[in-house]
């Protein structure tokens, strides 16, 4: 069995950290981050332990997340090696070292927001009654929250799904650090804090990832070729969604060419170029050195080498990003687009009133959503590909459909139902109904579990690669769950009720997180209820199709009543949001809001007329399979279970014969 003091190698994280540290200090005092105060300057201390709580934050969460996704989805198990739980408590002591950076980060803004010092008394009574009040410092307590249950939950997993959900977890507790910083006064608010977001998984994935390969390189011969060919995959990715992010915040945050000479300017040009040198050892990696351990696998020499140099280059970035993000892009002021009403609620401006031509002439392009539809239509179709070219043939209508159900998802986010579906409830229902009602009878009969079963390799050495992850779910108690039809049916329409009816609906307007919440679910529900009634993916055990069309239609009356309710509601729904717009052009909202729950009542009749068309479909060719598989029985054996039949009514009638007789 292999040492685990022995399997693991210190040194990587030192090559990451020192580089982080040297460049936030020398970036920091020249972007003027760390400048004193004119008015409630809380002193050096207080002033320097903001960038560097926020490098330790950023060294812990990276190491936590790469050791999590290392032992989780990259890794070999052996039985001569213990890597999972190594990595599992590697991720523990570093997800301490990310909770102690956001301690001091914490504390660090906190006095930067008071003026006053942790050694002043007045210092702890404001920050426990004001702390989570402020936005900066209430997202720093949230990830502090995610963080300790990171902790909790590296004390007991050691399996590859305690590991999966550490990534998962990990992933969450940088949201809230996009939600914070200057992008909330961008050129586009809600665009920049989605490429932030995206920004921040990709490089702690990325960063991570490589610290932990660096860190288990000696306990992961003699499979430290395949472990490195696996993340040189996941690498690729990142690259390619830290570098189109890295350009819409660069985009959204500067408002001229011109800012480039500025020192804030001149960060972004060594990050960039850092980006670049990476992309080229990047590029070395996979190209000559995967190959070469591939033959030696014991030849670490050359690997290490590299590995290190790539990390000095990912300190400079890390640390030059914190800094960064700690110092004010030089037309601050300029980037403010809409001093609204509008916009405080919304994050975006006011869109003036619609045109007649709106359907075809208003658009907003919301990169978050064009991205997720753009990355989903390719990986189909790359899989698509995968099988004709080893001869199998995916049907082209399955494809079309999976690429038209994308393109109407975009078109109800970007569209004229997203833009005025952000502050009227008649678009804002339109832009619903699309999504959880149309969206999902392009997509579920596309079968995209089928095909990922079928175009992904499979992992035979105990890891969790993209086809053991489809088939975890698949096969998972908590899908046993909601994909019995009733249930199914009930988060389709209870949630449904429960949203409009609760502040929630409030919080899915006039927040970033609460708009993507929202989005995520209308999505995910209307896909569950429509693939539990037509859905060909495999899954629970369907029901019988006339047991399906007696929930379909239990269902959509719910809904269709649900609609007749808000059509006659005289109470505004969400009025402290749609009181508040202040809008001269709008409708009065009483009016617009009866609309939208016109439009909520008729728009479902063609979806429930198409599902309950495709159930019954499906019913049909399942009586007709069955037709055929008994007349092929009974070829092959003489319909003898007919002939049985026949010997059992004729026994019956000889007994009743003879019965009679007596």
């Amino acid at each position: 069995m292999t040492s685990e003091r022995g399997a693991v190698d210190r040194r990587p994280g030192l090559v990451l950290g020192l580089p982080a540290l040297l460049a936030v200090a020398i970036f920091a005092a020249l972007g003027g981050a760390v400048a004193a105060y004119a008015i409630g300057d809380p002193g050096p201390i207080a002033r320097w332990s903001v960038p560097i709580g926020r490098v330790l934050r950023d060294l812990g969460a990276c190491a936590t997340i790469g050791l999590a996704i290392l032992g989780a989805f990259l890794a070999p198990e052996t039985t001569r090696t213990h890597r999972r739980a190594t990595a599992t408590r590697l991720a523990g002591m570093s997800a301490g070292l990310w909770l102690a950076g956001l301690v001091i980060a914490l504390l660090g803004d906190f006095a930067e927001i008071s003026g006053l010092t942790p050694a002043q008394p007045r210092y702890w009574s404001q920050f426990f009654g004001l702390a989570f009040e402020l936005a900066p410092t209430r997202m720093s307590i949230l990830s502090l929250i995610v963080v300790g249950a990171i902790i909790v939950l590296t004390g007991s997993a050691r399996g590859t799904q305690g590991l999966a959900w550490v990534t998962v977890l990990g992933w969450l507790a940088l949201m809230p650090q996009a939600l914070a910083g200057h992008s909330a006064v961008s050129r586009d608010h809600m665009s920049s804090i989605n490429a932030l977001a995206v920004h921040l998984i990709a490089v702690t994935s990325w960063v991570g990832g490589l610290l932990a390969l660096a860190i288990m390189s000696r306990s992961l011969a003699p499979h430290l070729a395949v472990t490195t060919a696996r993340f040189s995959t996941l690498a690729g990715w990142s690259y390619a969604a830290i570098a189109l992010s890295g350009l819409l915040a660069a985009w959204f945050n500067l408002s001229a060419i011109g800012d480039l000479a500025t020192a804030y300017g001149a960060m972004l040009i060594v990050k960039a170029s850092a980006l670049v040198l990476l992309g080229v050892a990047g590029w070395w990696h996979r190209r000559r050195l995967i190959a070469r351990l591939d033959t030696d696998a014991d030849d670490r020499t050359a690997f290490v080498r590299l590995v290190l140099g790539e990390l000095v280059l990912m300190g400079v970035a890390l640390g030059t990003a914190v800094a960064l993000a700690a110092s004010p892009p030089p037309a601050l002021g300029k980037l403010s687009p809409d001093p609204t009403s509008v916009y405080r609620l919304t994050g975006y401006p006011d869109p003036g009133p619609p045109p007649a031509d709106a359907w075809v002439s208003v658009w907003h392009t919301d990169w978050l959503w064009v991205a997720i539809a753009a990355l989903a239509i390719g990986i189909y179709v790359r899989w698509a590909l995968r099988l004709r070219a080893r001869g199998v043939r995916w049907p082209a209508w399955q494809t079309l459909i999976w690429v038209i159900g994308w393109l109407i998802f975009v078109y109800a986010m970007c569209g004229a139902p997203g833009v005025y579906g952000r502050i009227m409830f008649s678009w804002h229902m339109i832009m619903h109904m699309t999504i959880a009602m149309l969206v999902p009878l392009f997509l579920v009969p596309a079968a995209p579990i089928t095909l990922a079963l079928r175009a992904l390799p499979a992992r035979p050495d105990k890891t969790m690669g993209p086809r053991e992850f489809v088939l975890a779910l698949v096969h998972s108690r908590y899908l046993q769950v909601v994909a019995n039809p009733v249930v199914a049916a009930v988060i389709f329409f209870f949630s449904l009720a429960t949203f409009y009816f609760t502040p929630l609906f409030t919080y899915a307007l006039a927040t970033h997180t609460g708009h993507v919440l929202m989005t995520v679910h209308f999505l995910l529900s209307g896909y569950l209820f429509a693939w539990v009634l037509v859905g060909t993916d495999p899954g629970p055990k369907r029901w019988s199709p006339l047991i399906l069309l007696v929930v379909l239609f239990a269902t959509i009356s719910f809904h269709a009543f649900l609609g007749v309710i808000i059509t006659g509601s005289t109470t505004l729904l969400a009025p402290d949001f749609y009181s508040n717009l202040g809008l001269g052009w709008l409708p009065d909202p009483i009016p617009d809001q009866q609309r939208g729950g016109a439009i909520a009542w008729g728009i479902g009749e063609a979806p429930t007329l198409a599902l309950a068309i495709m159930v019954t479909i499906q019913w049909l060719r399942q009586d007709r399979r069955e037709t055929v598989r008994l007349d092929r029985q009974a070829d092959r054996d003489h319909d003898a279970e007919l002939t049985a039949y026949n010997a059992y009514l004729a026994s019956l009638a000889e007994r009743d014969r003879k019965g009679a007789g007596r």
